[in-house]
């Protein structure tokens, strides 16, 4: 009789623990900022089976495209939600670390795959250079156009 006393007593503790936080909405908050590990573990769990050897190669592509968002999304929960709007590349370079890894762990190791995962990636990378410059990179311009021509309007002839 006296381990159902503690053991009731404890599940009554614990269910009052759990009504209490989530009246304080801990779990919203948990809810909110850690969903993209339920993008992460189907990923994860993808390459642990390709080195299981229980899935063929072909699943490193899915793979890796879900790591890549994972990471995406968890630094877009972090800085907010507006910075999709200059990473957007970010889905493009998912599917290049995909190939890329399909490339070097497959058996298969054809040179269009490198050839497009590359393009992909480096497609990506100067995508978001263009979307940052795009914003805010143009303050940078002028201001550099300012300074060439301050220079060029104010220095001696013979330097320019």
């Amino acid at each position: 009789m006296p381990n159902n006393k503690y053991s009731a007593g404890i599940i009554l503790l614990l269910a009052g623990i759990v009504i209490l936080l989530g009246k304080w909405g801990v779990f919203s908050f948990l809810g909110a900022m850690f969903w993209p590990l339920l993008v992460l573990i189907p990923g994860i769990l993808l390459h642990v089976l390709y080195f299981g050897r229980m899935l063929p190669a072909t699943v490193l592509v899915p793979g890796g495209m879900l790591i890549v968002y994972t990471v995406l999304f968890i630094f877009c929960n972090i800085f907010g939600w507006k910075v999709i709007h200059y990473l957007w590349p970010v889905f493009l370079l998912g599917i290049a670390v995909g190939l890329y890894e399909y490339y070097l762990l497959g058996n298969s190791r054809t040179r269009a795959i490198l050839t497009t995962s590359l393009g992909l990636g480096g497609a990506a990378i100067i995508l978001i250079i263009l979307s940052l410059v795009w914003s805010w990179g143009m303050y940078a311009v002028a201001i550099v156009l300012i300074a060439a021509g301050g220079w060029m309007t104010f220095a001696k002839r013979s330097r320019w």
